[in-house]
């Protein structure tokens, strides 16, 4: 059974995500928090609340225990983009984009 959890518009590019994501992918949840938590980025931060979140909706909806869960996929997709414009020389202006991401992380059993 997969489990899933979401976080929208998370306030970093869903490129810089992707790099994290990768190194957590198929792993069990104890060992993917213990990794981001010495990763020294902030998308480390956003991605292991969506792998917490996951595990305890596994864990409250479904009576799985997060001991036995591993991530079988997380996806990054891109959210919404701010635009923003910076005054340059000679009057013209530069865009400034502010990308933002969404966080899609499922889990399942070990060994399903």
């Amino acid at each position: 059974m997969k489990v899933k959890a979401v976080a929208k518009d998370v306030g970093i590019s869903a490129q810089k995500v992707r790099l994290v994501a990768d190194v957590v992918k198929g792993r069990k949840i104890d060992e993917a928090l213990t990794i981001l938590g010495f990763l020294p980025t902030p998308a480390a931060k956003a991605v292991a609340k969506v792998i917490k979140s996951a595990a305890a909706n596994a864990e409250n909806n479904f009576q799985i225990s997060p001991s036995v869960l591993i991530i079988s996929e997380i996806l990054c997709d891109q959210g919404h983009t701010l635009k923003r414009f910076r005054p340059q020389a000679r009057g013209r202006i530069s865009p400034i984009l502010k990308r933002a991401s969404h966080i899609t992380v499922f889990v399942t059993e070990e060994g399903s």
